[in-house]
């Protein structure tokens, strides 16, 4: 009577939901796929039709960021947590801030230029 009772509970295991004739569709087809590459994806994205307000890889609009510019050295190129207020050059140490004034100021133009920074210095 036991091994009646196995038996049944045995054949009652296999789930209700799973279908013994299912093949997954990247068995099914013998082509590869590839990946595509960023021409082709915005060309696909060009022939769409698209709100107004929506965000995607050819608009050049983004949402602002939430966190602020990090300023780096205009000399080193290192963080910078100094700004001359003579030159308006950003600057990481002091020693920096030494070489930033002895910089001629058409350098330190094409500096604040390099930066697109609106040059004060006459």
């Amino acid at each position: 009577v036991t091994e009646e009772v196995i038996e049944e509970k045995e054949e009652k295991k296999a789930p209700v939901f799973k279908n013994p004739e299912f093949q997954h569709t990247a068995f099914r087809s013998s082509k590869k796929r590839g990946w595509r590459n960023l021409k082709q994806i915005i060309s696909l994205e060009r022939t769409y039709t698209w709100p107004h307000d929506c965000v995607h890889y050819s608009s050049i609009d983004a949402p602002p960021a939430f966190t602020p510019a990090k300023k780096y050295s205009d000399v080193s190129g290192l963080p910078a947590k100094y700004t001359d207020p003579l030159t308006k050059l950003r600057f990481a140490d002091a020693s920096e801030f030494y070489r930033v004034r002895d910089l001629p100021m058409d350098i330190v133009n094409g500096l604040l230029e390099l930066r697109k920074a609106n040059s004060i210095v006459g």
